[in-house]
């Protein structure tokens, strides 16, 4: 898939489309973001006594599943890191600044998967490289088939869901929060629409 933050952290998404497949061909999907039947959230602990959730509103990507050859799947995913929502508007403008996301220097996130594994009930790890804050690092995002059909406009649906934990200072992202606030937690719900059987 394809992420952007302001195309930030899928990031992750978009992934999960790799989990189980119920057609023989490969086929490819773009992400419902028209309909935005698809979601990139975080979480971080706030100095340990609760959570901060957060999502980016703009993101958009793509994907591939395969059935006959699973380690095919593929995802590609951007996201807008300008597009960071945490319910408080002087918290995200603290999240676009340079001590966080510095979404001026660093307007987009990505994520490139770089191999699946399929495991049983529609559950999977996909692998890839995610690009933060202008650093590109390996990520594995566990993901898990929702679901497969036909919708009621005429086209074809498959969505999934993600999830994958990475620490700030892994992407250069310094500031200090307190011990209990080093990781952010991504979870990513998508909903992919097929555009073509191959």
């Amino acid at each position: 898939m394809k992420f952007t933050i302001p195309t930030f952290t899928a990031a992750v998404l978009s992934i999960g489309l790799l989990a189980g497949s119920m057609t023989a061909a490969a086929e490819d999907y773009v992400i419902d973001k028209k309909g935005m039947h698809a979601s990139i959230k975080f979480r971080v602990q706030h100095l340990g006594y609760s959570w901060l959730y957060g999502r980016f509103n703009d993101f958009d990507g793509k994907f591939t599943v395969d059935d006959k050859a699973p380690e095919k799947n593929s995802v590609e995913v951007t996201i807008n890191t300008k597009s960071v929502d945490s319910n408080h508007a002087e918290r995200d403008k603290h999240l676009r600044s340079k001590d966080f996301l510095d979404v001026s220097q660093f307007p987009e996130a990505k994520f490139v998967s770089t191999g699946y594994t399929q495991g049983k009930d529609g559950k999977g790890v996909l692998k890839g490289d995610f690009t933060l804050h202008g650093v590109t690092k390996p990520i594995e995002i566990a993901v898990e088939l929702v679901g497969a059909g036909d919708d009621p406009w005429g086209g074809y649906r498959r969505g999934f869901e993600g999830k994958t934990t990475f620490a700030m200072a892994d992407y250069g992202i310094m500031k200090d929060l307190g011990p209990a606030s080093k990781n952010v937690e991504m979870m990513l719900s998508i909903e992919g629409v097929r555009v073509s059987n191959k």
